[in-house]
């Protein structure tokens, strides 16, 4: 286990620092047959989900994870499951926005690709 939160830990730090710094980097994460779900929305085509990404109607995006769990997915494949909590800053507001992601990540040579993604903004009662 200790491999696997090791990959999903730099897994995560890579994906939002990129995504905080200039989305369109992430397209070498994406693949013709992954699947991203936007707040209840499904996007799939690694093409498609980078339109959505850099879309996004916000200039300035930080991510502060707050939880990261991983676990394996596949008894036959080395393939990971992240789960992600955190806040979200955005442009120059003063209030940050919770958000969960989950990854489904699918082992590509020596690194990793998406093959799922679901973002959800996470609203109080």
């Amino acid at each position: 286990m200790a491999e696997i939160n090791a990959i999903a830990q730099q897994f995560v730090q890579f994906y939002y620092s990129t995504f905080d710094s200039d989305r369109s980097n992430l397209s070498s994460l994406y693949r013709p047959g992954s699947m991203l779900t936007w707040e209840g929305t499904p996007i799939q085509s690694g093409t498609l989900i980078i339109e959505k990404l850099t879309s996004l109607p916000f200039s300035k995006v930080q991510h502060k994870v707050e939880t990261l769990d991983a676990q394996p997915s596949s008894p036959t494949t080395p393939s990971i499951i992240v789960a992600v909590t955190g806040l979200l800053q955005v442009d120059d507001s003063p209030n940050p926005l919770q958000f969960s992601q989950t990854f489904h990540l699918i082992p590509d040579g020596g690194s990793y690709y998406v093959q799922n993604d679901v973002f959800r903004l996470n609203y109080g009662a």
